[in-house]
């Protein structure tokens, strides 16, 4: 495929549990994502960028080798890969924790696992765990569907994500040791300072603002102003402004959304009258 040199050059996940989001994200941030879900490339001139879809775990290689200047992908697929690029920030969607488990009795602490046998499909991500903390262990590369290896005499034990548990607990596993990772959906480059990283990451952190909250507006006697400023600081200092009535007011500020409701029932209990929401589609902080 050809690659334009002056354009951006992004990686981004072709399927799995990070394209979707990814696609949304890139689209709320102004980009032209592909509408053909085979095609591999994608240029955006308008944007100066061009989309490279790829397997989630090959971005990390293919941006630490410098071959595309920047990718979304996962902290656990980054660390795994051992590849040369960093995470530049967090995108706050594809929330994973990675733990050990084994059967019960088996192992009780990190340290039980010494010498033993463990599957994982992310064998460099947990050997490195282990180096640092002075643990030596046979590790088994699996592609998928770990939790069987116990019960299939594969390994004493497993290293893989964890969300509720129900799963190990059916292969009759319980969940030992520390966390081994928290991992989320990240922006990576081994060029950071490259020209055009800056703008796209400024737009993703500006979708995760607008995505986390909403826009307030209500009118507020004067006098209660000062109270109501505790209610809604906003990021900086809530706008103020003039009504017709002199001793009235009209507030607008940045909200939680989760907080959204909680806020408007303590703002009417204080005096607030016309409090109005809005959605916030995009924003620069």
């Amino acid at each position: 495929m050809e690659v334009n040199d002056q354009m951006l050059k992004i990686a981004v996940p072709n399927k799995g549990s990070l394209a979707e989001t990814a696609g949304e994200m890139l689209h709320e941030a102004g980009y032209t994502g592909r509408r053909d879900p085979r095609a591999l490339t994608v240029a955006d001139p308008r944007n100066g960028v061009e989309f490279f879809y790829l397997r989630p775990r090959d971005i990390a290689t293919y941006v630490g080798s410098g071959a595309l200047d920047v990718g979304i992908t996962g902290r656990d697929l980054l660390l795994d890969s051992r590849s040369a690029a960093t995470e530049i920030s967090s995108l706050d969607f594809g929330h994973s924790t990675f733990r050990f488990a084994a059967e019960p009795g088996v192992v009780s602490e990190l340290a039980d696992l010494q010498g033993r046998r463990i599957a994982t499909s992310y064998p460099g991500l947990v050997e490195d765990f282990l180096q640092r903390h002075g643990v030596t262990a046979q590790l088994v590369r699996l592609d998928g569907a770990v939790e069987s290896a116990v019960r299939l005499g594969v390994a004493d034990a497993v290293a893989d994500v964890v969300s509720t548990g129900s799963t190990l607990r059916a292969q009759g596993l319980e969940i030992v040791g520390p966390v081994i990772l928290e991992s989320t959906a990240v922006l990576i480059s081994a060029q950071p300072d490259r020209p055009g990283i800056a703008t796209l990451q400024r737009r993703l952190q500006g979708v995760l603002v607008a995505r986390q909250y909403v826009l307030m507006d209500y009118d507020l006697p004067r006098t209660l102003l000062e109270r109501a400023q505790a209610v809604t600081p906003g990021l900086e200092s809530p706008t103020v402004s003039a009504l017709a009535d002199p001793d009235w007011v009209a507030v607008r500020a940045m909200v939680p959304r989760n907080d959204t409701n909680h806020v408007m029932d303590e703002l009417y209990e204080l005096g607030a009258r016309a409090i109005l929401v809005s959605p916030i589609h995009a924003a620069r902080i």
